[in-house]
């Protein structure tokens, strides 16, 4: 089912088996569905799965895993900037302090809860249930104190998303937003992709695929959707929307009427 960028959901099933995982891109969050106890993580010791139990692999962590019995369980796959970019706008904080713990086999029902609803809604091809489950296991993770150095203060980024939101159906320029700022161009591109995990014209790009998202809800023809998201064309924004989540406007609301 389509999530976004390389982000991904699927429901899995396996038995008898023996998997090494070295160093990932992007970060794992699975939960499981039925058995589990005859799967085993070899590099952390005897414990095993079972139901409702939940595993973070955060990116680049090698993992061997030995599977005696059958399994199912939901598997969901995000970027570390998506992921970031998530947790930036969702706890409104600086990225850097999203706190992603490894976890085998834990007894964490705030992210099991969200995860069997993302399972559900895969099932059931449920866009709108799915965003939902995500949204909410990404408000469950936890936050870290540290120091930051660098990045920009909340003021700055609510002005900043405030241009983004009113100018949405125009092309935007990272000068234009220096300008609000007072910082040059570059020192901005550094410091909002510290703050926020994604570059300032991938966030942008972020916002035009929310509204799209939520204007395939309704009856407004593609083209006039392509105008307000700021696309060139009706072919420029299904080219970039199929980018993005991997598949069209057109299919994305098909998969919206049917949930």
């Amino acid at each position: 089912m389509p999530m976004g960028v390389a982000s991904g959901v699927a429901i899995w099933e396996n038995r008898n088996d023996r998997i090494s995982y070295a160093a990932p891109h992007g970060h794992v969050f699975s939960c499981y569905l039925d058995g589990g106890t005859g799967t085993r993580r070899l590099d952390a010791g005897s414990r095993t799965g079972r139901p409702g139990t939940v595993c973070i692999m955060p990116e680049g962590q090698n993992s061997e895993w030995e599977i005696t019995t059958p399994f199912r369980f939901v598997h969901f796959y995000i970027p570390d900037d998506q992921l970031r970019a998530a947790f930036a706008l969702i706890h409104d904080c600086d990225a850097r302090r999203m706190d992603l713990p490894e976890l085998t086999f834990a007894e964490v029902p705030d992210l099991a809860l969200p995860l069997v609803r993302l399972a559900n809604a895969t099932l059931r091809q449920d866009l709108l249930m799915a965003d939902g489950a995500v949204a909410d296991m990404v408000g469950r993770l936890g936050t870290r104190q540290i120091a930051l150095k660098g990045g920009l203060p909340p003021r700055l980024l609510h002005r900043i998303d405030g241009f983004i939101d009113a100018h949405l159906d125009q092309p935007i320029r990272l000068a234009d937003i220096a300008c609000l700022t007072d910082l040059s161009p570059f020192h901005l591109h550094r410091m909002f992709k510290a703050t926020r995990g994604l570059p300032l014209h991938g966030w942008v790009t972020s916002q035009r695929m929310a509204r799209a998202k939520t204007m395939l809800a309704g009856q407004s023809p593609l083209v006039e959707i392509a105008q307000a998201c700021g696309f060139s064309s009706q072919s420029h924004f299904t080219r970039v929307f199929k980018e993005q989540m991997s598949t069209t406007p057109d299919a994305y609301r098909a998969l919206l009427r049917r949930s």
